[in-house]
């Protein structure tokens, strides 16, 4: 197709693609998924290899959360039967993330749910990350708090924080319909203050909300535009209890188009395939890897993952590798001052036309598959050991 190999060359040379091309990626059909994954494939190769970047998530304080985001199961109001449980202290934080380096992690990510951090709460994860980085030599610790007040960012910074998350999830135009207890511009505010900070800024989206091909490639150039290192892209884990609980709208093709997609507009980020991969794409995940060059390791925030075990099999039967802790995630460019996406002749602003409306194919709607979002029970908050 010539589509492919026009987006392959663009993202061998680091140039944005159009919108329209990028809305044609999520339109073609099951028919050509193949050649999707192996355009976008040959992008992923060309900046990483077959490297395989592990993260592992902790959860430091679940549930009890005041915002009303609907895709979430620790929403204000929800009814999910998840773990909930205040703030861990930093010894058990760090015994929790020792399990996740133990299994080949590279970077832990530490979360907690609520609006965003206090002064003692930055304390709290301040301590935290000194102690991970005591016991755990070279690991990368990535902190996602919520919204964040002026100076927490440089804070964790001195504690040694590496990176921030903090996601857009959707595009501006329809994040009203999904939150309303804070607004799109507050969480790129956050990006902007973790980026001046000196943090590697972490943002991303969720896909399976019930958004349009449009909504999907604005959110996506919106990431362009902000320029992080990583973008994680999670699907919807349609928890009972939550206001998306039947949202079942995605299917392995349609996920595996959507990563194609990202890694044409994003051709040298880390890009990271996260929460609900076990869910929607099932035993298509290891055809994602020739998309994404990171995943998560083991279980999310409230919910299970395939055993590590599992994920560190399917690395190595696809032939792909798991990424050392002497190996530098981001291509050389990258790292260097400035050479962001906006290093490239092209720019970051988006080009092109303004995006024309792709109707899209009537289908039926996938199947519920219920029986595979299974309540996080283990790790963090729990007597048990965790998943790594």
């Amino acid at each position: 197709m010539d589509l492919l190999n026009t987006l392959a060359d663009k993202g061998l040379r680091r140039e944005l693609p159009t919108r329209e091309e990028a809305l044609a990626v999520l339109a073609t059909s099951d028919d050509d998924l193949l050649e999707v994954v192996a355009a976008a494939g040959k992008v992923r190769r060309q900046w990483f290899g077959r490297r395989v970047k592990l993260n592992y998530l902790v959860n430091l304080k679940s549930g009890l959360c005041p915002e009303d985001c609907s895709y979430c199961s620790q929403r204000l109001g929800s009814k999910a039967e998840i773990l909930k449980y205040t703030w861990l202290k930093p010894d058990e934080a760090s015994k929790a993330a020792a399990a996740g380096v133990a299994g080949g992690a590279k970077r832990v990510c530490l979360v907690a749910s609520g609006r965003g951090p206090t002064d003692r709460d930055v304390d709290r994860v301040s301590e935290t990350i000194e102690a991970i980085k005591e016991q755990n030599e070279g690991v990368e610790v990535c902190a996602c708090l919520g919204l964040l007040s002026d100076g927490q960012a440089d804070r964790l910074r001195s504690a040694g924080a590496d990176a921030y998350n903090h996601n857009l999830n959707t595009s501006e135009g329809t994040y009203g319909d999904i939150t309303t207890t804070h607004t799109y511009a507050d969480r790129v505010e956050t990006v902007h203050q973790a980026q001046a900070a000196g943090l590697s800024a972490c943002s991303g989206l969720i896909a399976g909300m019930g958004e349009s091909d449009a909504d999907l490639v604005d959110v996506v150039f919106s990431l362009r535009e902000l320029d992080p290192d990583s973008v994680p892209v999670n699907f919807l884990i349609p928890f009972e209890g939550t206001p998306l609980a039947k949202e079942w709208n995605l299917t392995p093709q349609r996920c595996l188009r959507i990563l194609a997609m990202v890694r044409f507009v994003c051709p040298d980020v880390e890009v990271r395939l996260a929460g609900g991969r076990e869910v929607h794409l099932r035993s298509m995940q290891p055809l994602a890897l020739h998309l994404v060059n990171s995943i998560f390791l083991g279980d999310y925030l409230t919910s299970e993952g395939q055993a590590g075990q599992t994920d560190l099999d399917m690395i190595a039967d696809a032939g792909f590798e798991v990424e050392g802790a002497g190996t530098t995630t981001l291509p050389t460019h990258r790292a260097q001052p400035g050479g962001g996406c906006g290093s490239h002749d092209g720019g970051c602003a988006p080009c092109g036309e303004a995006p024309a409306e792709a109707e899209a194919e009537s289908q039926e709607a996938p199947a519920a598959r219920t029986d595979l979002v299974a309540v996080r029970r283990r790790g963090a908050g729990t007597d048990l050991a965790p998943n790594a």
